[in-house]
């Protein structure tokens, strides 16, 4: 049987409409590659390795997770520093230069995926009602909504830095359907993050789409299990 249509739908923001982090793994190597010639006898390949350790071990943890989207920048920096001292360089100069620069060419490379706004105009044509909730700071998260246009394309929108609080507390979503005006069970949440745009709003009575970019499938240890996966929003 066909999914019942929504009254509304709860879109997610980066990597579900924005391409937010294609190619991230070229950007950082530019920025290492450029900024290690400012270390004497640096190991700029032994630096990038020891960056992605970090960084991995520094967004795993939620609450340091919560903390550093607040400001990018500055946790960038935490863990480009810290990298730099595992090998023996304590230069916060050339930490802070490696971490803007990758920062710079992150924001520089910021794309919304083809189908994001005939997707969106298409959705709203049908009368279903549209609210975005993104986690991050309330002036990086609006600027990406300022630069690619996509406030009238909502009836409302959520930053977590604005808000208060962000994905997966259940306040978030709450006051999204109470802003739309529709029950949980009337409602989908689409994104790419199986927590936070799938199990949270489950526990609500919200539908969950899994956007599953490349096609990897469910992990193992998925917390949830989507009520449809897709693979670009195009394919609501």
């Amino acid at each position: 049987m066909a999914e019942a249509q929504p009254r509304a739908i709860l879109f997610d923001l980066d990597d579900t409409l924005l391409d937010d982090t294609g190619n991230f793994e070229q950007l950082w190597r530019d920025a290492v590659l450029d900024g290690a010639r400012a270390l004497p006898s640096a190991d700029a390949e032994g630096l990038l390795a020891e960056i992605e350790r970090v960084r991995v071990w520094y967004w795993s943890d939620p609450e340091r997770h919560r903390q550093g989207r607040q400001d990018l920048r500055a946790a960038t920096r935490h863990i480009v520093a810290t990298a730099m001292k595992a090998l023996g360089f304590d230069d916060p100069e050339v930490a802070t230069r490696i971490a803007h620069d990758y920062r710079d060419r992150r924001d520089a490379n910021l794309r919304l995926f083809p189908e994001a706004i005939e997707t969106l105009a298409r959705v709203r044509a049908t009368g279903i009602r549209t609210a975005l909730l993104t986690n991050g700071s309330a002036a990086a998260q609006r600027a990406k909504v300022e630069r690619f246009g996509l406030a009238p394309h909502f009836d409302a929108i959520f930053i977590e830095g604005e808000f208060g609080v962000g994905k997966p507390h259940e306040a978030v979503y709450r006051a999204a359907l109470e802003a739309l005006r529709t029950a949980a069970s009337e409602a989908w949440m689409v994104g790419d993050n199986l927590e936070w745009d799938v199990a949270a709003p489950q526990r609500l009575g919200v539908r969950g789409i899994w956007v599953d970019r490349h096609g990897r499938g469910l992990p193992p240890d998925a917390p949830a299990r989507p009520t449809r996966i897709i693979r670009h929003v195009g394919e609501l």
